[in-house]
């Protein structure tokens, strides 16, 4: 029997997580950073193949978690009116044909992927492996969430929309997840052709949360159920400033799953024990951040109840000075991030922390846009919304204003969007409502509760 805190806990947490049924604030300021986000998408990501680079201005690879989020945006386009359906269904279905037809095998060049995976990067010049980097689990589960919006999003009869629910479905059904679950509980972090699988595999709560999902709902080659245990097994639950959740430190791992699937109303088994959904975890997750920025124990420039949130993102530089009075140590992109077990923290600030957090704690999350937005201006908003992060404590004789940064970055541009889209009409998340595949994942992984006892295969 749950004890009475869990009761109450239980409670809570259903008047919290229906707090979304009750008018909630908006700010003009989120229309334009979103569609100055969108803008990136679309002005970098090559029309014809699909291919978003990693980051801009500077040269930078594909990258196939930045093309996941890039799918998802172009409905958000089309339905905000900066492009209209068909150009959104255009861009998709290059997409999906270009990612289809590139060379999968076991070779270490000359390939984009294997077994359905994708790697990491890929080369912008010929879309083949770079970097000698990994066939990517988590990279290859983001860029599948945006295939599957995209399947349920397009569902109109015309012969585009047709051809895209069709190839989503063909690069969903070709992933072998059951082949990097071999021999273990869990799905591998990677794989390489050089030395093969990866020992480490993916547990405790971050951001590969939907890959689990995906993984379970494939009707060709799913992972073991199994491995959603695996995954709770390692969660870190405990209070940090004064709120009881399950702990990750950077934002992100809060974040990415949530921007494909409505965590409000449904609970795994682990939740269900502990009386909240993933949704109020994240909530709680995105206040900490907010009162950790407060204190400033740390004594960090800027930090404010309107400047705060740390994510991975980039950084100044992999360097250890003094300033402020004593020996700093800065890094260059880093997972920055603060938690009741773990912290990094450099001075170094990612405004997608707050703004992919929209959803979950709207009222300080817009007030840290627009404070963040005022305080400093063009030095950190411009023609595509915010540069990826900054640090007013980096102060050197080439950043006397502290450093900020010259470049976007994909994998924090994508989550802008969506999670203001989600906030706005909550998109995203009805249209994977729908999906059959996210519906089975989540089932074999445990949920129900909420709109998964209603939805239909």
């Amino acid at each position: 029997m749950k004890t009475g805190v869990c009761v109450l806990l239980s409670c809570l947490a259903i008047c919290l997580s229906g707090a979304h049924e009750k008018p909630r604030p908006w700010d003009p300021l989120l229309d334009t950073l979103q569609a100055r986000t969108i803008t990136w998408f679309l002005e970098t990501t090559d029309p014809n193949t699909g291919m978003t680079p990693d980051r801009s201005p500077t040269p930078a690879p594909a990258s196939m978690a930045a093309v996941g989020f890039a799918l998802t945006t172009y409905p958000v386009a089309a339905e905000r009116g900066i492009i209209t359906r068909p150009q959104a269904a255009e861009r998709v279905l290059n997409t999906l044909r270009h990612l289809y037809t590139l060379p999968q095998g076991n070779q270490p060049q000359g390939v984009a992927g294997y077994r359905g995976f994708f790697y990491h990067w890929l080369r912008l010049s010929d879309n083949a492996r770079e970097w000698n980097c990994e066939l990517s689990t988590i990279d290859t589960g983001l860029l599948m969430a945006g295939v599957l919006f995209c399947q349920s999003y397009f569902d109109r009869a015309n012969r585009n929309e047709k051809e895209i629910r069709r190839l989503a479905d063909t690069l969903y059904r070709r992933v072998d997840w059951s082949w990097l679950s071999e021999g273990r509980e869990g799905l591998a972090f990677s794989w390489y052709p050089e030395r093969g699988m990866s020992r480490e595999s993916w547990w405790g709560y971050n951001e590969s949360m939907i890959m689990y999902i995906l993984a379970f709902g494939s009707p060709t080659h799913p992972a073991p159920p199994v491995g959603w245990n695996h995954w709770t097994s390692r969660y870190v639950w405990g209070t940090f400033y004064g709120q009881d959740f399950v702990n990750f430190g950077p934002l992100f791992g809060h974040q990415y799953s949530h921007c494909w699937i409505d965590f409000r109303g449904i609970q795994d088994a682990y939740m269900k024990e502990k009386g909240l959904d993933y949704f109020e975890n994240s909530r709680r997750a995105t206040i900490t951040h907010r009162l950790y920025a407060i204190e400033n124990p740390l004594s960090f420039t800027g930090y404010a109840d309107t400047v705060w949130g740390l994510t991975a993102c980039d950084g100044p530089r992999d360097t250890t000075f003094f300033v402020l009075e004593r020996e700093r140590k800065f890094h260059t992109y880093s997972a920055r991030g603060v938690s009741c077990d773990w912290s990094l923290d450099d001075g170094t600030i990612a405004p997608t922390a707050a703004a992919s957090s929209v959803p979950f704690a709207p009222e300080i999350c817009i007030a840290a846009i627009r404070g963040m937005r005022n305080r400093y201006g063009t030095a950190l908003w411009r023609e595509h919304g915010f540069a990826d992060a900054f640090n007013p404590t980096f102060i050197t004789p080439h950043t006397p204003y502290g450093w900020f940064d010259h470049d976007y970055v994909g994998i924090d541009q994508g989550p802008i969007v969506l999670m203001i889209e989600n906030y706005r009409t909550g998109l995203i998340w009805k249209v994977m409502k729908k999906n059959p595949y996210v519906i089975e994942g989540l089932r074999k992984a445990g949920f129900s509760g909420g709109w998964l006892d209603s939805a239909r295969h």
